[in-house]
Order: C-alpha cells, then structure tokens, then sequence
C-alpha cells in the first residue's frame, strides 16, 4: 500500500549535492507546507549543523508521529445535511477499511526522487553529503506539515518492509545540531548553552503502482544544485545582516548571495506549489465532470480564515445558457457575513466556472447559491449548497460569538447613549449657568443701586463739621488716615460728664463698633473743646458716632445728636462712577462663587444619595440571594453570563430529605432559554456538609437560573419549592428580561388619596417594580377630594360607556407612576370622601366592572391585574366570569390581603378566582391561614412584607430636619432632632431617653397598653411624646383629658398631639430614642419601619408584621441570622402592662447603661434596608408564577 505524502522541508537545512541531480515531483493534493519566521533580535543566534545519511533498515527506524485517517463513520466533507460535494480519492482513502486498501492505491499519488547519475544514498557517497551550513539568526525552528498529508499507519509500514508493495523508498536520517550563542549584539559573544536534537525524517515514499498510474501526468523538474540552502524570513534579509556564529563556513558570508539563492529557493517552491494545484485541479474537474457533479471547491478540506476556490459546472445547473454566473452566500446557516461574487470562465475541461471565497474564521459552515445576476436561480433544488468549515468554530461556539458581538454591540451604543447624555447634560448645564450668571449679575446691579440709594441718604445727613459742636482736622481726609475728632462738651449733655468717650462706626454703622476712644482736653482750642485722634476704617464712606461719659457698657450719658447721631462724610471716600462699576463687579463675583459653593453640595448631596440607594440595594440583593442558603445556593453568589457557576443544594430542608439520590433540573431565562431544559444531573456530595454540588455553565445570553430538583433522573418526587420553582439572577448578560405590565386596580393611592396603608403599598410597589425596568399602572377613582397638586400633567384622556354611564378618563403622573382616573359621570365618586358612604360596596364595584371595561376597550393586555383588599376584590370573579375569555386573556390575577378585619365575604371569593395570593407579612399570613376565607386556598397564599418609601422618609434629605444625616453622623443628627423637638413641644431641654408614638387611636392599636407605656416612661425619669388621632370621638376625648393631666403635672417631659402633622412626625421619629407599637394586631405595620430609617429603636409587641421586622436584641440572635439580618429592637408577647414593661424596661435601662452600645445600634437599624426593594423581588417571583 502506499500514502501520499508532501514534500517536507526542513525550515533552516541546506542540502549540498556533490553531482548534478535532478528530481522528478509527482504531484499531490493539497497544500505544501508554508513556513514563516520571524527575525529574534538581540536574542540567541543559531547555527545548525545537518548529516544526511542513507538508512535501509526500516526495522530499526524510530516510530514518528502520524494522523489518524477519517473512520468510515465520519461525516463526509460537504454539503452535510443537504446534498453533499463529492469527495475525492484522498478524502476517501481514509474511510476505507483494511479490505480495500489494494483499491485505494490505485488512487494514490506520489512524489519520485532519482539522480541521474548514481543513487544519492549510495554508503560510499554519505560522507559527500556531510556539511555545516550557516543559517541567519531564527526566533525558533518550525516544521510545518501539510495537513492534506495522510498518515502512515502501522500495517502499512510492515507491508512496506515485507515487500507486498514494490516500491522505492529511502530513509533519509538528519542529525540536527543546534548550538546556541549569544547574537553580536549582546556583550561576549560566548556560547551559552547547547542542545543537540536527532529528528529523523521521512521524506518520500514512492510505489510502483502509484508511479505507473501517474506516469502520464509526470513532470520532470531538472535543477541543477550545487548548493541549496534553507533561508527564512526572506523578507528580513534586506533589513538585518545576519550574525556569523563560531564555526560557520566563511564561503557564505555575503548577505547578496544568501538572498539571492533564497528568491531562488522561493521561486522554486512558488512554481512547484502551482505545479502541483493545477494537476489536482484538472484530476478535480476531470472526476467530478465524469460523475455529473455541479461544482467542487479547492482545497477540500475547508479551514476558517482562509481562501477556497468553488468551481461550478454551468453546464449541469439550470444557468447553462446564462452569460453571467454569481454566487450568493453566507456563512453559519444564512447567519454572518453575506457575498456576492462574479465567477469566472475557468481553462479546466467542461464548463467551469471558478471565484475565490474568504472563509472568516467564525464560520463553521459555507451555504450559497447561483444566479444570473436577475431571477434565474440555481440552488440545489432548493436545498442552497453548503461547505462545512473544519477545525473551527462549531453551532454552539458561533451563537456564542454572535451574543458576544451582540454584547459589545450594546456596550458601543450604552456608551454612545451615556456620551449623548453627558452632552445634553454638558449643554443644559452650560445654558443654565448662562441663565444663572444673568440672574447674578441682575441680582449685583439691584445691589449696587439699592447700596448707592443708601449712600445718598446718609450723605443727606452727613456734614463736614457742625458749628461749636465738633469738627475734623484735616478738612480732606479718607479711609485709613488718621484724623483728629473735636468736641464741644458744653454744647450737650456731656457737660458736667468727668470722661468724654467716641463710640463710632461707619456707612450707616454697617459693621458696628469700629471706633471707640477717649477725648481728652484741647491744649491748642479755647473754650471746652476736648479731642480724640482716630483711624478712618476700610471703605468708610461716612463717619458714624455718638458721644459719651464711659466706654461701651458702661456709659450712661450720651450726646447723640437728639436721637439722629453724629454722621461726618469722608471727603476722599466718596465714590465716583468707577467705583460703583467696580462694586457690582466684585458683587457679581461673590454671587456666582456662593452659587457654585451651594450647587457644589446640592450635586454632591444627591450623588450621595444615589451611592447609598445603590450600595444598599446590592446588600438587600445579596442577602435576598442567601436568604434561602440553607437549601440553594450558588458559587460565586454573583452569577455572571458566561461564566461557570456551581450550584449547591441541601435537600435536607426539602420533601427530597432522605433521597439517596438527587438530579439538578436546569435551564435560564424563567424556563424560555434557546438551549431548552438541560439534560438532568446527577449532583454530588460535598465534603463536611448535608449540600450536594453541580456544575453549570451560564451561556451569554442568560438573564436568570431556574431549577427544580428530583429524586430520580427521569422525575419522580420533585422540589419546585412550591411550584414557585428556585431562580437565581445572572448579571451582565447581552439580553434583559423581557418586562412585563402590571396593572393595579386600587381605590386608594398615596399621596393622592390616602386613607391608611394600603394607599402606601399601593404607590410604592408600583415604583420599585418600575424601577426594575417593568411596566406599571394605576386604576383609581378620580375622586372630587383628590390631592391635585400631587398629580403632574393631569389631562382629559378618553371617554368610554358602561352600564348606560359614561365615564371620563384622566391621566397623570403620580411619584412617577402612570395614573388613569375613572369618572362615572353619575356621581359616585363626587362625594367628598373615599370611604364612609352608606353604599360604598356599590360605589367600589362599580369601579371595578368600570376598570375592567376600560382596560378591554382601551386594547390593554397586561400581564398582571393586582387588586386590592376587600374593595377591589370584585376585579377577581369579574375578569374570570366576564373578562378572560373576551380579550383579556393574557392577564392572570394576584390579589392582596391588607386587612381581614374588612370584607371577609368579599375576600373570600376573590381568594377563590384569584390566581396568586398575598398578605402583607408571613407572621400574618399564619394567623389567619385558619380563616374560613383564606383555609382553603392555603396552596396559593403567601406572606410578602410591604415597605416604605426611602425617598419619602429620607432622613438625609428631608426638610423638616434640622440637620440631615446617615448612618455615619447618626448621633449628632438625632441629638440636632431630639433638641429641636423638645424646643417645639416645650419640652425640658435635656439629655434624657425620649420614647415616642405615633399611630391613629384605635383599640387595634393597643391604646390601654400606650396609655401603661406613657406613665411607665415617666417613671423611669424619660420623655414622652404622642402623635395621633381617634376615629372613635370618645376615645379622642379621653386622650384630651389625659394630656390636660400630663400638661399639669409632667408638662416639661410630657406632650401629646391628638392630630395628624406630616412636620412633627418627620421630627419624632429622628428626635425619639424609642418609637413604641403595641399593636393588639398588626398585618404589617410600617411605623416601626420608619422608625429604623431615622435611626430609632423599635419597641414592638410580637404580633404580624412586627414579629417578622423586628428582632429582639437579647432574644432573636438565630432568628435575625436566618433572615439574613441583626437584632434590631425589643419586643415582647404579652397584650398587658408587663409585657409593655419587660420591654420598655429593657430599652430605657440600655440607654441609661451603655450609651455607646446604644449608639451603635442606632447605626445598625439605619443599615437595614426595609424599603421596597426585597419585596418587589418577592412579589416579581410571585408574578411569574403566576403566568407560568
């Protein structure tokens, strides 16, 4: 048998040929080997020294490295899966088997060396060939073979020496030497290290067989040689002369004859490589013409970033009489990078026509077709022509690649959009500033007159001297010169007066005292005339002063003039027209330096503001993705597109305990991924721990894990953590979560229509899940007792009828959430309240069918319809029974519970259509979980906890205080509260713990158990203030008759406000050490809430939302852990007096104690984040599962 093989070359041998010889190359497909070197410059020089020698004995040749050939299974090169190009002898011969390898010889092509004299490896001759040639300086050696070159395989090689094949074959043994010096650029020149190498090479491998097949397509190459040498990097010749290593032959020396056997040796190789390609394509076109093939393609095997030639046969395609030949194409299925390209007419026999193809090295597979340039096509009966691209990318690298494009893309245009901005913002701040520099010259001109207008009237009054009263010596004077004042005491009060004093200042006494002196006795004046020498201030225009008989504070007569002064003008000091263009300048300047000064802290305030929101947002992330570590958690916690993540899971904590195995079931983007489910994985134990591990990779594109688990590989008991399934969000993606669009049908809003706390949910939530790039609205009545000025760019929308009433429909921005406003035009909501009519059931579902209605004529599909508590419950059942099937059928409904106490019947119904649940707390979904109207819908019902607002209760950036702080500055800003709040209350200023309540007076409340709190307060010598009001008159009577007998008799430590003031409750809660809730019952409860973001410490009564926020300091260490939080407060169980007093004891008495430890705690509370962050992620789980 016999494999062809290309011509190898040593990159840096030089063959020395004693006698002329010629060589006989027979060609071969493919490519021959290509070497490029680079020039190592004032690096190591190398000198290589070759003996060539004959070997017969192929027994004792050292094995090489050989390719393995295609197995017979292998996919063919072509167009897989659609009609392929077909292969050739060489592509085939590797997909035989052993029983074929006689048929596959005839296919093969050799290459024939003789000399035309003797044989070259003749024993006598070896030592003729023995030669130490010189070689320039090289960076490294490298052997480049051809990858068309097939491989010898064993059986061959024992086939070869056993003679089965007559062939003629010649070992050829290079001994390659390679001594190492230093280049003449480095100092010495020594040798410093040597390294000796023996490769040994086959070089041809001829068989008669082949040779007698391929005779007639021989060509013979006579060269006569007397020296050949290897030469790289021909193109550096010019540019470096080469270094002559110790032992060199001094014959070549000359860089002209190195480089001109080197274009030789070029010249040579470039003609044979031709040689060679034209004979292949001739064997090509030849072979596929003979079998009616449409086109081939050279070479044939395909590599990224490179050129191919595709040849078609326009003979054979239905463009056989066009004149014009195109091939249009692209690569990866029709993905990246489209062509066009002219074919040309060919000199191949049969209609040929070729074009030269850059294959990018993204591409894994070439797909085109042909045309005329018109409509006449010819696309593989419409199946397009595909090449497969080898050793590249494959399907999943190239989506890869094309997330990764896209991903840059997006960085290109965040960047070009971020760049756009800074030049709007560039533009309205340089606009603005210009607007503000007129405002501040403006304001320097208003100055400048008003200044000059005062001027003139103390010159009015202003003389030079006053007839036998005073005068100034010199006449002409001005500022900072020294003068002397005279007196007449007998002309005034100051006659009998045993001292005279000068009080004085200047310019209308503008900056107060700047003269005092003592007069004393004129020796050079007649009469009683007494003198002081006095220095003119700075920019005094006018003299001001008065006359007395002592120093200030403690004179007691004075001449004053009657009540007018003395006012004397400073003749050298009054100012001309210069000055006064001077003065606004100097004012204009001090205006602009003082505006910049406040625009400074106002940008750097709110670049503040923006860093904490943020910083503590990524730590309410962090703790919302740990929260659930003792079942599932990831490393790193951070899950980043592109990267390998592995999942950890305890299934102790789940219905899969006790599994002896456990399979991870894994996909991304809420189960929507390209790449579908995984295929299940088997996970494995960790050591030291009840978790188990997986290994995933998160492609490009993820924006979010999903995963559920089970006890076997084909399902079996499933954790799907309640059908809410597990999530874990992946950051920096190229594609975002697709927003969805929830629609909230409420009857309250803050701060438009408030009544009680669901008005606050209800505003808040909307804006945390806007600001998590989702679509949100509001439906809500447009009551006559709207806050107006509260809604921006309120306008007429629409009107629309129902029910036989038309109804208006108003938009408008509220705290930036989209509003529409529903005005029935028959009055319902024209009441002057939102709550207290005796048909307020009528009123609201009303306004439920009314919203339903709107959001179907409108065209709306949201995702989500939200409502809310016993009024809004109605949206449940109608939009199932009327809604769902006629329009809305995209929406799936969540309905919350704020209050139980309310509606029960009609939130037991809304329960029952409703597609998810909610409450406002897990601690208030378990106490009433026995409820008749929530029991049965346990499966669906979940506890969410609200939060409050930051940019509302803000303590850094709210008015009402009189020192804005953080968590940093937490002391001395409650201390700047605590003061100004005794200050308004009429409170003894004084450092004393100061417990404050603010809640409506409800028995809900616990009012005997605030009314124990006051009088046990002071009691333990504390303060005590209340803020609040009764629904119920006689409750707010008693109060007002308890605050009459604390005005009496604790007036300094004791107040309370039985109204509501927005001001005063902004300043008790930062003012307050404690804010006490002893709710009876408390779904939730957001005043503790706030109260944490101002720093105050809790005192709460373990009921509902307050057990789930509030963690004893001394008790719920573990609980807190769990919930990934501190302790952060004192509570207690009891609805008595000594439950108020274990906690309220507690509080005061560390206070008292360890005043450092209590500050820290401050610190700790303002650091807890109980805004809405956490609960919109709780409630954009719960959305989704609801759609799923």
């Amino acid at each position: 048998m016999e494999v062809t093989l290309p011509l190898q070359r040593s990159p840096s041998c030089r063959t020395v040929f004693s006698e002329r010889t010629q060589f006989r190359i027979k060609p071969f497909l493919g490519f021959l080997p290509t070497q490029s070197f680079n020039w190592k410059r004032d690096h190591m020089a190398a000198t290589t020294t070759y003996r060539i020698t004959a070997s017969a004995d192929f027994s004792r040749r050292r094995p090489r490295r050989i390719s393995t050939p295609r197995s017979n299974d292998s996919t063919p090169r072509g167009f897989t899966p659609r009609t392929q190009v077909p292969t050739t002898s060489i592509q085939r011969r590797g997909q035989k088997n052993n029983e074929k390898k006689k048929e596959a010889e005839s296919d093969g092509i050799g290459l024939e060396v003789a000399s035309t004299s003797e044989s070259l490896f003749d024993e006598d001759k070896t030592s003729q060939f023995e030669e130490t040639v010189r070689m320039p300086e090289v960076d490294e050696r490298i052997l480049v073979e051809s990858k068309d070159a097939e491989g010898i395989t064993e059986s061959e090689d024992k086939a070869f020496v056993s003679g089965d094949v007559d062939v003629s074959v010649y070992g050829r043994v290079i001994e390659e030497k390679q001594i190492y010096t230093k280049s003449s650029d480095d100092e010495g020149g020594e040798n410093i290290e040597k390294e000796e190498s023996v490769e040994e090479i086959d070089i041809f491998k001829v068989g008669n067989n082949a040779s007698r097949e391929t005779d007639s397509r021989n060509v013979t190459i006579s060269k006569t040689v007397d020296k050949v040498e290897s030469i790289n990097c021909v193109d550096d010749f010019h540019k470096r002369p080469s270094v002559k290593p110790e032992g060199v032959d001094e014959g070549y020396n000359s860089i002209s004859e190195d480089k001109k056997k080197a274009d030789n040796f070029l010249k040579l190789k470039l003609e044979t490589e031709e040689i060679l390609r034209k004979e292949a394509l001739d064997r090509l076109a030849s072979d596929n013409f003979r079998k009616g093939h449409k086109l081939f393609y050279y070479p044939e095997i395909v590599e990224p970033d490179r050129d191919i030639e595709i040849f078609f046969n326009r003979s054979f395609s239905t463009l056989k009489f066009e004149p014009d030949v195109i091939i249009m194409g692209a690569f990866n299925d029709w993905k990246w990078k489209s062509f066009a390209i002219n074919l040309s007419k060919t000199q191949l026999n049969g209609d040929w026509w070729s074009c030269k193809v850059y294959v990018p090295r993204e591409a894994y597979k070439i797909d085109f077709v042909f045309y005329n340039g018109n409509d006449v096509y010819e696309n593989n009966d419409e199946q397009d022509f595909c090449i497969t691209v080898e050793g590249g990318m494959d399907g999943f690298d190239f989506e890869n690649f094309l997330l990764e494009e896209k991903r840059k893309e997006q960085e290109e245009v965040m960047r070009r959009k971020a760049e756009r901005e800074r030049q709007v913002e560039e533009q309205r701040r340089i606009e603005a500033e210009i607007v503000e520099s007129e405002a501040d010259r403006a304001q320097a001109k208003e100055e400048v007159a008003k200044r000059r207008g005062m001027l003139q009237e103390l010159l009015k009054d202003a003389v030079t001297s006053f007839v036998n009263v005073w005068y100034i010596e010199p006449t002409e004077f001005g500022a900072n010169d020294r003068v002397r004042l005279y007196y007449n005491r007998s002309s005034g009060p100051l006659s009998h007066a045993k001292d005279i004093w000068i009080h004085g200042g200047h310019n209308h006494w503008k900056d107060g005292l700047s003269i005092v002196s003592k007069l004393i006795k004129s020796e050079s004046k007649d009469g009683d005339w007494c003198c002081a020498d006095v220095v003119v201030p700075d920019q005094a225009v006018v003299l001001d002063w008065v006359f007395a008989d002592g120093p200030p504070k403690q004179a007691v007569v004075y001449d004053n003039n009657l009540l007018q002064d003395f006012h004397a003008i400073v003749p050298k000091s009054i100012p001309g027209e210069l000055y006064w263009v001077e003065e606004e300048q100097q004012i204009y300047k001090s205006l602009q330096a003082e505006r910049r000064l406040r625009e400074e802290a106002l940008r750097a305030k709110a670049e503040k503001t923006v860093r904490l929101k943020e910083e503590t947002k990524e730590r309410t992330l962090k703790t919302f993705l740990l929260s659930q570590k003792h079942i599932i958690y990831t490393d790193p916690i951070d899950v980043h597109a592109g990267s390998t993540v592995t999942v950890f899971y305890n299934p102790a904590n789940t219905v899969l305990k006790g599994k002896s195995e456990i399979w991870l079931r894994c996909s991304f983007n809420r189960w929507t991924h390209r790449m579908g489910l995984l295929p299940p994985q088997k996970m494995i134990p960790i050591e030291n721990g009840s978790h188990l591990k997986a290994t995933v990779k998160v492609p490009l594109d993820a924006y979010m894990m999903d995963f559920v688990f089970s006890e076997r590989e084909d399902g079996g008991i499933f954790d799907n953590k309640n059908g809410m399934d597990y999530h874990v969000p992946v950051f920096g993606g190229v594609v975002k979560e697709p927003p969805m669009h929830i629609v909230h049908i409420a009857v309250e809003m803050a701060p438009i229509a408030k009544v009680g706390g669901l008005g606050d949910v209800v505003t808040s939530l909307s804006r945390a899940v806007q600001d998590m790039n989702h679509n949100v609205d509001i439906i809500l009545p447009k009551y006559d007792c709207l806050k107006h000025s509260n809604v921006k760019d309120l306008q007429f929308h629409k009107s629309y009828s129902w029910g036989g009433t038309e109804i208006k429909v108003w938009t408008g921005k509220v705290e930036g959430v989209s509003v529409y406003f529903l005005e029935p035009q028959n009055g319902l909501f024209w009441v002057g309240c939102i709550y207290g009519r005796a048909n307020d059931g009528e009123r609201f579902g009303f306004f439920c069918h009314a919203a339903l209605e709107f959001l179907l004529q409108s065209g709306f599909h949201p995702d989500i319809i939200h409502c809310h508590d016993w009024s809004s419950a109605p949206v449940a059942w109608l939009f199932k029974e009327h809604y769902m099937h006629y329009g809305l059928s995209k929406a799936r409904v969540v309905f919350t519970i704020h209050n139980l106490e309310f509606g029960a019947n009609l939130i037991r119904k809304a329960m029952e259509f409703s597609d998810k649940a909610t409450t406002v707390s897990p601690t208030y979904a378990q106490e009433v979980s026995g409820n008749s109207a929530v029991a049965p819908y346990l499966f669906k019902f979940h506890g969410i906890l609200n939060g409050i607002d930051p940019d509302i209760w803000d303590p850094y950036n709210d008015k009402f205080l009189p020192v804005p702080y953080t968590s940093e500055n937490v002391v001395e800003g409650k201390r700047a509260a605590k003061e100004a709040l005794q200050e308004k209350l009429g409170l003894e200023k004084s450092d004393l713990p100061l417990v404050g309540i603010i809640t409506r007076l409800t028995h809900q409340k616990g009012i005997h158990l605030i009314k124990h709190a006051i009088w046990r307060t002071l009691e333990r010598n504390g303060q005590v203030v209340l803020l609040g009001s009764a629904p119920d008159p006689r409750i707010q009577n008693d109060f007002v008759s308890l605050a009459n007998q604390l005005h009496s008799s604790h007036g300094h430590r004791a107040n309370l406000c039985l109204t509501y003031d927005e001001p005063l409750s902004h300043l008790i809660y930062a003012g307050a050490d404690f804010i006490l809730v002893p709710s009876i019952f408390e779904p939730c409860g957001l005043t503790q809430l706030t109260a944490m973001r101002y720093g105050s410490i809790p005192v709460v009564r373990k009921t509902g939302g307050l057990h789930d926020t509030v963690f004893d300091v001394d008790h719920d260490l573990e609980r807190a852990q769990a919930c990934g939080l501190e302790p952060n407060g004192f509570n207690f169980d009891g609805a008595d007096g000594a439950g108020v007093d274990y906690a309220l004891n507690r509080a005061i008495s560390a206070w008292y104690d360890g005043r450092e430890w209590f500050d820290s705690l401050c610190k700790r509370v303002m650091e807890q984040d109980w805004s809405w962050n956490r609960p919109a992620l709780d409630y954009l789980e719960l959305y989704h599962s609801a759609r799923k």
